[in-house]
């Protein structure tokens, strides 16, 4: 069965590595985290600008090449990151998912921003002030848009993986 790219973008703070590790695991996915290739780089003195978004789109374009599933786990916040995802896929030959996280509550929103330990070491978590302040375009395509404020981590990652086996199944071509 080939490979599709999973495309998770949100927000700090809404859940997207939670469901993202979930979802992996439920798909037997490749899970491609921008803040984990983002701290390696800087942990070895590189000044990261667009860095960690140019190693995710080679390391899931070889993945895919490769028939897997790869899940990018990044706050995606413009139109142009957005595309350019979307040109991994098309130069793999498979397909895509676009995938918003959101937290439609705001308070508890923050409560995950302020209260979150990094679990990469090294790697400094946004404040709420830098979410709030954060450039995150509107989105002009489609997407599927997952509230963490309503859906369980389990529920939601089970409901994806339904999803993308869905659309990877041959009578979804």
């Amino acid at each position: 069965m080939p490979g599709m790219l999973i495309i998770l973008s949100g927000l700090p703070g809404t859940g997207k590595t939670t469901i993202a590790r979930e979802l992996a695991r439920e798909c037997a996915a490749v899970h491609l985290r921008i803040d984990t290739i983002e701290q390696a780089l800087r942990d070895t003195g590189v000044t990261v600008i667009d860095h960690g978004y140019r190693v995710a789109y080679a390391l899931a374009e070889d993945s895919l090449r490769l028939g897997f599933t790869v899940i990018a786990d990044s706050v995606n916040p413009i139109q142009l990151t957005r595309e350019a995802w979307h040109d991994v896929a098309k130069r793999a030959g498979t397909s895509h998912l676009d995938i918003e996280i959101v937290c439609s509550d705001k308070t508890e929103h923050r409560r995950r921003v302020e209260t979150r330990s990094a679990d990469i070491t090294g790697h400094n978590l946004p404040t709420w002030a830098d979410v709030e302040g954060r450039t995150y375009e509107p989105w002009q395509t489609e997407r599927l848009v997952v509230d963490s404020a309503q859906e369980t981590v389990e529920i939601a990652a089970q409901s994806l993986a339904r999803r993308i086996s869905s659309a990877q199944s041959p009578a979804a071509s």
